[in-house]
C-alpha cells in the first residue's frame, strides 16, 4: 500500500513533458535568421517597439498591405484609387525598406515612423515598385508578417519597357542632360539588347516565382494595370475584395479627362488628377524593333500565365 501511495505522488509531482523543438544547429544558421535577429535589436532600442500614438487615438503602425510593383505599372495610380476608401490609410512616399539596405539596418521601429497615422479599423499600406524585382525582399516581408496580403499590378511587358524609358529620359531633360536614344538601349550588335534593365523588370515571371517561395499565390493579388487605365472602377472592386474591405468606392469616383487622356479622382466633390509626370507619350520606335521586343516576351509571358492561372491581353 505504501509502495502504491508513493507511486501516485511521483506521478503527480513528476513535470509534465513538453515535446522538444527540433534542435538547431547554430553553424547552419541562415543568413536572413541572423538579419531578422539584427533587425529586432534595432526595434528594441531604449527597450521599447513602440507605436507613436496621437491625441486623436490613431497611431502609426506597421503596413498590413504592400504595394510591391510593378516600376511603371501604376503603382501610384493604384494607391491614389485604393486611398478613396476611408478604411485605408496610405503612406505618402515610397519607403524603400526592404530594398535599401541604409534603411532597412534602421529597423522595424525606422519603418513605423515612416507609415501615416491610421485608426485600428484601418489599413495601412505602403508602397515600393522596387520591391517586386528586389531578390532580397520577399524574404524580408516574410520575417516581418508571413500573413501580409501583397498588390502587384502589372501591364504589358513591352509597354512598361518604353514607359521606364521614358521617366529617365524626362529625368534627364528636366535636369538639363543629355540621353541616348531608346534605340542605343534596346539594340546591341544588331540585336535585341537583353541585358537592358528595363527589359529584365519585365520578365515577371522570374521574379513572381521568388515571390511564392515565401507568400501563397492567394496573399498576392495581381491588378491588371492596362485595364485600371481604361476602365479603374472594375479592378478597384477586385482589390476590396482582396482586402476585405466594405465597398466603398463607386463608379462615381471616377471621370475620364479629356485633356489629360485618363481617368481622374473624384472624391466628396474635390477632383483630383495624377501628377503631369504621369501618362507621358512614349518614344516612337520603329515597328519592327517593336516586334522584336514582341516577340522575346511571348515566352516568358506564357510562362507567367502558366505561374499565377491567368491569363492578360499583352501582346
Amino acid at each position: 500500500m505504501a509502495a502504491f501511495l508513493l507511486g501516485a505522488v511521483f506521478l503527480i509531482v513528476q513535470p509534465q513533458i513538453v515535446p522538444s523543438r527540433p534542435a538547431i544547429n547554430s553553424n547552419a544558421e541562415t543568413s536572413s535568421q541572423s538579419v531578422q535577429r539584427e533587425l529586432l535589436k534595432k526595434t528594441s532600442q531604449k527597450n521599447d517597439f513602440k507605436e507613436n500614438i496621437h491625441s486623436n487615438g490613431s497611431c502609426q503602425q506597421l503596413p498590413q498591405t504592400i504595394i510591391i510593383g510593378v516600376r511603371k505599372g501604376g503603382t501610384r495610380a493604384l494607391l491614389e484609387m485604393l486611398s478613396l476608401h476611408p478604411d485605408i490609410a496610405a503612406a505618402e512616399s515610397e519607403v524603400h525598406f526592404f530594398d535599401w539596405e541604409d534603411h532597412y539596418r534602421n529597423g522595424l521601429q525606422w519603418y513605423i515612423n515612416q507609415m501615416p497615422f491610421s485608426y485600428s479599423h484601418q489599413i495601412t499600406v505602403e508602397k515600393t515598385p522596387a520591391y517586386f524585382t528586389s531578390p532580397k525582399v520577399p524574404e524580408r516581408v516574410y520575417n516581418m508578417n508571413q500573413s501580409m496580403r501583397l498588390l502587384l499590378i502589372l501591364r504589358d511587358p513591352s509597354e512598361r519597357v518604353l514607359s521606364d524609358y521614358t521617366q529617365v529620359f524626362y529625368n534627364h531633360m528636366q535636369k538639363h542632360k543629355p540621353y541616348p536614344s531608346i534605340e542605343q538601349f534596346l539594340i546591341k550588335d544588331g540585336e535585341l539588347n537583353v541585358d537592358y534593365k528595363a527589359i529584365n523588370r519585365s520578365l515577371y515571371y522570374i521574379h513572381m516565382q521568388n515571390w511564392l517561395k515565401y507568400f501563397p499565390l492567394d496573399h498576392i493579388h495581381i491588378v491588371d494595370g492596362d485595364k485600371l487605365i481604361k476602365d479603374p472602377f472594375p479592378e478597384i472592386e477586385k482589390v476590396e475584395r482582396f482586402l476585405k474591405l466594405s465597398p466603398q468606392i463607386n463608379a462615381s469616383n471616377f471621370y475620364f479627362n479629356k485633356t489629360k487622356g485618363f481617368y481622374c479622382l473624384r472624391d466628396s466633390g474635390r477632383e483630383r488628377c495624377l501628377h503631369e509626370s504621369k501618362g507621358r507619350a512614349h518614344p516612337q520606335v520603329d515597328t519592327r524593333l517593336l516586334e522584336k521586343l514582341h516577340e522575346y516576351f511571348h515566352e516568358p509571358n506564357k510562362k507567367f500565365f502558366e505561374l499565377v492561372g491567368r491569363t492578360f491581353d499583352w501582346h
